[in-house]
């Protein structure tokens, strides 16, 4: 299934390349900045009975912008960037439907389980979204955080996702080596997600087709949702239209 998004960074609706974000003072390299601002976005979802799609704050000056797409679509929207203990609730009062969490539950590139295990007796794993998105090294996929600069010492497997799985609602993974770049997703690595993961996953990353979310529905088993960026109509992009993933998600409505 298609799941929407609104990617947020100094306040304006963009799409960037992934990885091309950090506080090095690198180059950022965007592939679209929206006229719109967050809130028609959530509107249009809401019009269209989008659900489960995610708003991703990368970086301060977000957070106005953010609480307004919420207000217009309370309860159909995840939320992420600068998640944590303090302010989970807070943006689950706002409106989001779960929050997504990366940064505070890793550090040092190792999984601090006190951390988890205090923000899911806060707000309950039915309201977490866990981020396990990974950069490729070798033959493994590894968990990455600090803007998807930082690798952690923890592997995609059918181990790790049982093991995050008993914590969490939901998972998001984006397969930043090919974030944003418009050439084709990663089918291995959504294979292997449909196998391994006994909870829901939305992947993003390289979606240029309509013919994607197809794929993705055959290679993660119906198991894993695509989320597409750049390539859509709505971002500037000419590889997927709009409508037509609204209109794949109602054809296989319930199928999955």
């Amino acid at each position: 299934m298609f799941r929407p998004c609104i990617d947020l960074h100094e306040g304006k609706v963009k799409q960037i390349v992934g990885g091309s974000l950090s506080d090095s003072g690198g180059r950022l390299l965007t592939n679209f900045v929206s006229n719109k601002n967050a809130a028609w976005y959530a509107d249009l979802y809401k019009r269209d009975g989008l659900r489960g799609g995610h708003i991703i704050m990368l970086g301060q000056g977000n957070d106005a912008e953010a609480r307004a797409a919420l207000q217009a679509y309370p309860g159909g929207l995840q939320i992420g960037g600068g998640v944590n203990l303090d302010n989970a609730d807070d943006w689950l009062e706002a409106g989001a439907s779960h929050v997504i969490v990366t940064n505070w539950v890793f550090r040092n590139g190792k999984v601090d389980w006190d951390r988890l295990e205090r923000l899911v007796r806060a707000i309950g794993k039915n309201r977490l979204v866990i981020d396990l998105s990974c950069r490729r090294r070798d033959e493994n996929y590894f968990v990455v955080t600090d803007r998807w600069q930082t690798f952690t010492d923890v592997t995609l497997s059918a181990e790790t996702l049982k093991t995050f799985s008993q914590s969490c609602a939901e998972f998001l993974i984006h397969a930043v080596d090919v974030e944003g770049l418009c050439r084709g997703i990663d089918g291995g690595l959504v294979e292997q997600l449909g196998g391994w993961s006994p909870i829901p996953v939305t992947y993003a990353g390289g979606a240029s087709s309509f013919a994607d979310l197809g794929l993705v529905s055959e290679l993660g088993k119906g198991r894993v949702d695509l989320t597409i960026g750049s390539a859509l109509d709505i971002f500037g992009g000419t590889g997927v239209r709009y409508e037509d993933a609204v209109a794949f998600n109602r054809q296989n409505q319930g199928s999955t």
